[in-house]
């Protein structure tokens, strides 16, 4: 199959290409089942680095659009609203009907940001000063760790906005969430024993067992608040991931749990995959701290990126080790993957002048007003079917629905309107008796999507309220 880029798109080359094979797929020129290019392949095709081809892709595994087999490839995902199609021969009238453009789907997406709230001007001048100001090392390569003074000023951050206890020697900057994952993998051991609660969203499954870990469901509480414990010993283990900060229904891990887990990972030799996911925004009372700040013994590993809270366009993510991988670390620096060092100039300049900390408050008064909006909308459409759950944090609701069907037939029902919406990583985990539930991502919206995609929930559902 032959896949090609545009020379007139603008952006860069892993956004052109993520955006013509998504196209692609949309439009039904990549059938589902179809098999994607391996990543040498279309390296070789495109003329472009190994780097661009992996980033594309991992943002087609992100956004649910292609799936990967163990020791076979990509695969393009089999949606629903494209197989519809009927093999007999079409006549005049849908033909027509087939020319006419279709509508694009309303996304309530959990990964995307507010595109309008970027603060462009801010950012030019970073990216200028920070060129004039290193422009003598712009031949040469930089630390694979990252840029010292980008790593510096991400620990003041760390420190003072989410609590942590790190130095910059401790942080290692990456090209986002999957290549933290993969020095994970090198750094935990071939095929690792990693656990990951069954009750959760993060879309994170595909990029673990991409990198050979070995993922062990840990079952939830009755309330679905937390990981069991019990069932938490009995798993031999080498590290839980866990998003304290982001849990589905919104509400942060409680205090009680985190020393448990602490606990557990100490007495056992154990680390802590604490993915700080939505852990900026937070919307009433003062912002929770993060696991890693009350770990005494070095037994939690701390990732984030500016993905959610600037832009996934960076591709920019960082990790905080504990002391001993670190070390474990230094023998592997082959395996390390750094973002543009211009990119990173341009980021430590940013954070330094203050700009990084007034985007966050200026990014929590925009979420606040969104999540508001999209309560408002849920509760006129849909008064007296849907419960509305967020605890005032992160970028998504979720909905507990008076429906007398699965999550998965809700999800169905609505990509068919055209609407597409999200449920857990684990589909089946609802109890005998328990309502379905829908998670609704609103940082990527706008006003007037928000509303008619509500509405067309509401209308879409409607033969299945119970």
């Amino acid at each position: 199959m032959d896949i090609t880029l545009n020379p007139g798109d603008e952006g860069p080359l892993y956004i052109q290409l993520y955006k013509r094979v998504k196209t692609l797929i949309q439009n039904g020129n990549l059938q589902g089942g179809a098999k994607l290019p391996s990543v040498r392949a279309l390296c070789r095709q495109l003329g472009v680095s190994k780097t661009t081809v992996e980033t594309a892709y991992q943002m087609l595994l992100e956004e649910g659009y292609a799936s990967s087999k163990p020791r076979s490839g990509l695969y393009v995902i089999d949606y629903e609203h494209r197989t519809f199609a009927k093999a007999k021969r079409p006549n005049n009238k849908e033909k027509k009907r087939s020319a006419e453009p279709q509508a694009p789907m309303i996304d309530f997406s959990l990964l995307t940001v507010d595109g309008e709230s970027f603060p462009i001007r801010q950012w030019r001048s970073a990216l200028a000063e920070s060129l004039a100001m290193n422009g003598r090392s712009i031949h040469e390569y930089g630390d694979p760790r990252g840029e010292y003074g980008l790593r510096e000023q991400l620990a003041r951050y760390l420190t003072n906005s989410r609590g942590a206890v790190c130095t910059a020697e401790q942080i290692v900057v990456g090209t986002g969430i999957s290549n933290s994952i993969h020095i994970l993998s090198r750094l935990l051991g071939d095929g690792a024993a990693v656990g990951v609660e069954e009750y959760g969203i993060a879309q994170i499954r595909t990029i673990f067992e991409q990198h050979r870990i070995k993922l062990v469901p840990i079952p939830n509480d009755d309330d679905h608040k937390q990981p069991n414990l019990a069932q938490l010993e009995r798993n031999p283990l080498q590290a839980l991931y866990m998003t304290p900060s982001h849990r589905p229904a919104g509400s942060p891990l409680p205090y009680k749990t985190r020393q448990l887990l602490l606990q557990w990972a100490q007495k056992g030799d154990r680390y802590i995959i604490e993915d700080d996911y939505d852990g900026e925004f937070r919307y009433d009372g003062k912002t929770i701290p993060s696991l890693q700040g009350m770990d005494r013994n070095d037994s939690v590993i701390y990732l984030g990126t500016f993905s959610k809270s600037f832009t996934p366009a960076l591709r920019m993510s960082y990790m905080v080790l504990p002391i001993e991988l670190m070390e474990r670390l230094n023998g592997l620096a082959q395996i390390l993957t750094c973002p543009s060092r211009i990119d990173q100039w341009a980021m430590g300049l940013f954070i330094e002048k203050g700009h990084w900390y007034r985007h966050i408050r200026k990014m929590r008064l925009v979420y606040r007003r969104k999540l508001e909006r999209i309560i408002q909308c849920v509760e006129r459409h849909m008064p007296g079917r849907a419960e509305v759950t967020s605890d005032r944090a992160g970028l998504h609701i979720e909905l507990t629905l008076q429906a007398g069907c699965s999550a998965e037939r809700l999800i169905e029902l609505a990509a068919a309107s055209g609407v597409r919406v999200y449920g857990l990583q684990s589909p089946g985990m609802r109890g005998h008796n328990e309502k379905p539930k829908i998670y609704l991502g609103f940082g990527g919206i706008d006003d007037s999507d928000m509303e008619r995609g509500i509405q067309m929930l509401s209308e879409a559902w409607s033969t299945v309220w119970g």
